[in-house]
């Protein structure tokens, strides 16, 4: 039984590397730059960078407004959502022109 399980673990481990290479190689390929994205409806709005977030959504909108104090002569945050692949809680940032 335990060198079924042993050779079953060695299996595993060298498909998941196999999958984790492939991964590296295609994600590159196939992702999209987060420019692409549309901002929030208005004027004055300034793309800032991306990120992802595990919380989402309003991790992203709280981490944002944190930074609100710091930077006076933006006055709103906003996120967007922009799925990349491998990170779907990927979001665009964006910050507000007084």
């Amino acid at each position: 039984m335990t060198e079924k399980l042993m050779k079953l673990l060695r299996r595993s481990r060298l498909g998941l590397g196999l999958a984790i290479g492939v991964a590296a190689v295609v994600v590159p390929l196939t992702a999209t730059t987060a420019s692409a994205d549309t901002p929030p409806s208005g004027s004055g709005w300034v793309e800032v960078g991306g990120e992802n977030f595990s919380g989402g959504y309003w991790q992203c909108i709280d981490e944002m407004t944190d930074w609100l104090p710091q930077l006076p002569q933006y006055d709103m945050v906003a996120c967007v959502s922009a799925p990349q692949p491998g990170m779907p809680n990927f979001y665009t940032e964006w910050m507000h022109r007084r």
